[in-house]
């Protein structure tokens, strides 16, 4: 049973600069809809931590860097917040954040410093004390996935049970993925793939099947990284590390997401303003 998750929250986010110079983009705000139906707005991490936590997970290690005390605030209880709110009559607001507290009080909650930006597999590496002899899920901190009852993490999670994976994550088709992990790979199964190579924004891609950032991960992971080398943009890649488990002759296999599953990634000005307008749509009935 996999209990812990891993969310890498430490990015600059410097293509929406200025707009997060101090403000973390995974705080970005996304609509939503409140407890009493109205239509609202969360930081999109909320979001990710609320789906995490309705599928069970209660043990988090959010991995931040400098600049990110944000995030740390917004996910410490305020009581004088909720007094606040009640007392200007602000009943409903009151009501849905004290909803996201009691989650919040209901789980551990580990907050790991990545000092220096050096890319998305070193923030996992940081997490190895969190994890330890554990299988863990990561969870990317700026992408969030709105399916069915959580069912693209239920599917995720039941592959690598039942194929005994070292490493399972999901992926995606994409008209032009040259900005994304890529794999080649067999389907064994419907949606289903055992993946032979794994590589990291290739200039020519071999298929158009994109790594999506949610994994899942036998500790064997941080043996992986411990061994990879900064890759793309000089950062040290979580894809690599993936692809040294291939190497190793490990077990790695993708699951391709639902066609009706909406991704909302708001690492660009351009994926964050379609994240907006795919999330009023969802969530509020919007055109």
């Amino acid at each position: 049973m996999i209990k812990k998750v891993v969310v890498p929250a430490a990015g600059l986010g410097t293509r929406l600069f200025p707009a997060t110079k101090e403000q973390p983009k995974e705080m970005l705000p996304i609509f939503s809809r409140l407890v009493n139906g109205d239509v609202g707005v969360r930081p999109l991490l909320q979001l990710v931590f609320e789906q995490l936590y309705d599928v069970d997970f209660r043990e988090f290690c959010f991995v931040v860097g400098r600049g990110k005390r944000a995030i740390e605030d917004h996910f410490t209880p305020d009581s004088n917040c909720v007094s606040l709110l009640k007392g200007r009559g602000k009943v409903d607001q009151a009501r849905d954040l004290e909803g996201f507290y009691l989650k919040l009080k209901s789980s551990i909650i580990i907050w790991v410093n990545q000092p220096e930006p050096k890319g998305f597999g070193d923030a996992v590496l940081t997490a190895q004390p969190f994890v330890q002899s554990e299988p863990c899920l990561v969870h990317a901190g700026d992408t969030y996935i709105i399916s069915r009852d959580a069912e693209h993490l239920k599917l995720l999670m039941g592959v690598y049970e039942r194929l005994s994976a070292d490493a399972a994550f999901l992926v995606q088709e994409i008209e032009d993925p040259r900005q994304y992990g890529i794999i080649e790979a067999n389907e064994v199964e419907r949606g289903v793939y055992r993946v032979l190579t794994a590589v990291e924004k290739p200039e020519k891609p071999p298929t158009n099947l994109a790594i999506m950032p949610i994994y899942v991960f036998h500790p064997v992971i941080f043996k992986a990284l411990e061994k990879t080398a900064p890759g793309v943009g000089g950062e040290v890649q979580l894809t690599d590390a993936i692809q040294r488990l291939v190497e190793w002759g490990l077990n790695v296999y993708a699951v391709r997401l639902n066609p009706n599953d909406v991704r909302l990634d708001i690492g660009n000005p351009e994926t964050y303003w379609e994240a907006l307008s795919l999330s009023y749509k969802h969530f509020c009935g919007g055109a």
